[in-house]
């Protein structure tokens, strides 16, 4: 080896080592500057074709910090509200606060969900990113740059396993990949009414729930939530009245309300754990369900309805709405589902008692004929309720404004109707 090669090799095997680093540093565009998984996704507006539009993930909540746990209210052993604080417990990757009954001397943590390392908002947010059809893999990737924490595809598979009695979509799942990407399925519309609502419309779900029997004559549904994506009336929403502001007489005679437990209420006990703010329950509440049960396929719906529309289904259907409007009346939905072969339109309300039944009962009843008379669908088909943890109120809004009339027995002309007194009733049984 000649004394040229020599020097060359020396040269590159430590001499560029401590030499300093004089190359530029690349510069990239834009779009790779930011970190894009998909959390909850934007999705393009209808007024842009999809083709030239590309979804737009929003930025990961980096940085995230335990949520504060909200006290509880009573002891879940005896159900006394003589309870106490008493101490924390470190786990790996929180802390949670105990408490103490005073009346049967128990310890407890408020959180139902226990035996779990990972806190419970990081276990549920996992199931949304898989629900989504994110794999094992990319759903773990966006726990880690949300939340810092590392999950093994087996710990999520766990998860998903677990929580599949509640977490219902996960069943048809696989369908759903074949009709729509993870980027696809839910497609997201804000609207700036008043305030900012999330539109969104779970595309995959509502795809697959019209193709059963039951719910195949809701198609113009479809139709409706496509186009009010893109030819929403905004000035409507901006100047409007608010159906959830309006004192409506509406009578309540033959209207049954019937209170049960389903999947909304326990779905909303599991998530309500993870949710220390409550200005978040609502959306927080809307995002799990849309992703993770079978049945929910938009939330924060926009619905509207006019005078004219009043004064048809006074007329035509013989209605009884006592609402006289100066201005349109608007509204949001805050869930609404196909099941059974019904449209449920579903609203929650927390910690609601009997003295506010009435107001709920009237909002709903509103939100079930403006949607009805967008749609097309007949009122029968629909169904209303509102609902915490703890209950689901429903009713049927058609027994709001048509109450069956009774059938007066009509006399058949070729029989004789014979009028008999006391007297002539006893003179005949004496013959007999």
């Amino acid at each position: 080896m000649n004394p040229i090669e020599l020097i060359g090799r020396f040269f590159r095997q430590f001499w560029l080592k401590y030499l300093p680093n004089k190359r530029p540093n690349p510069v990239f565009p834009e779009t790779r500057d930011k970190i894009t998984p998909l959390a909850r996704e934007i999705k393009p507006h209808l007024s842009y074709p999809e083709s030239t539009q590309q979804p737009k993930p929003l930025q990961p909540e980096l940085n995230w910090t335990e949520p504060d746990q909200s006290e509880p209210d009573c002891c879940p052993y005896c159900s006394s509200k003589n309870i106490v604080k008493r101490g924390t417990r470190q786990k790996k990757y929180e802390t949670q606060q105990r408490y103490l009954c005073n009346d049967c001397q128990r310890s407890f943590v408020p959180q139902l969900v226990k035996g779990k390392s990972f806190p419970l908002k990081v276990i549920l947010d996992g199931l949304s990113f898989y629900n989504t059809g994110y794999t094992l893999a990319e759903s773990c990737k966006f726990l880690k740059e949300n939340y810092g924490l590392e999950v093994k595809d087996s710990t999520l598979s766990e998860w998903v396993k677990e929580f599949e009695p509640l977490c219902r979509y996960s069943r048809v799942r696989p369908y759903g990949l074949k009709l729509f990407s993870p980027h696809q399925v839910i497609q997201t519309t804000h609207l700036y009414h008043h305030q900012v609502y999330d539109f969104s419309v779970h595309r995959g779900k509502l795809a697959l729930l019209l193709q059963e029997y039951k719910n195949n004559k809701f198609d113009n549904l479809r139709e409706f939530l496509e186009a009010i994506q893109g030819e929403c009336p905004h000035q409507f929403f901006k100047d409007g009245l608010r159906a959830s502001e309006q004192k409506v007489d509406f009578s309540l005679d033959e209207v049954i309300i019937r209170e049960k437990q389903n999947f909304a209420t326990r779905l909303a006990k599991l998530l309500l754990q993870a949710v220390s703010d409550n200005k978040l329950r609502h959306k927080s509440l809307q995002d799990f369900m849309l992703r993770n049960d079978s049945v929910s396929v938009a939330v924060e719906v926009p619905v509207y309805m006019e005078e004219m529309d009043i004064e048809h289904m006074q007329e035509e259907l013989k209605f009884k709405i006592p609402v006289k409007l100066d201005k349109v009346l608007t509204g949001h939905i805050d869930i609404l589902q196909l099941r059974n072969g019904a449209v449920h339109i579903l609203d929650y309300k927390p910690q609601d008692k009997d003295k506010r039944r009435i107001k709920p009962v009237t909002q709903l009843t509103l939100y079930a004929l403006m949607l009805s008379r967008l749609t097309g669908l007949r009122l029968y088909d629909f169904k209303c309720a509102w609902f915490d943890e703890n209950s689901y109120f429903e009713f049927f809004p058609l027994h709001m404004v048509y109450k069956l009339k009774e059938r007066s027995r009509k006399e058949q002309p070729d029989q004789i109707r014979m009028d008999f007194k006391k007297e002539d009733t006893d003179a005949i049984q004496n013959n007999l």
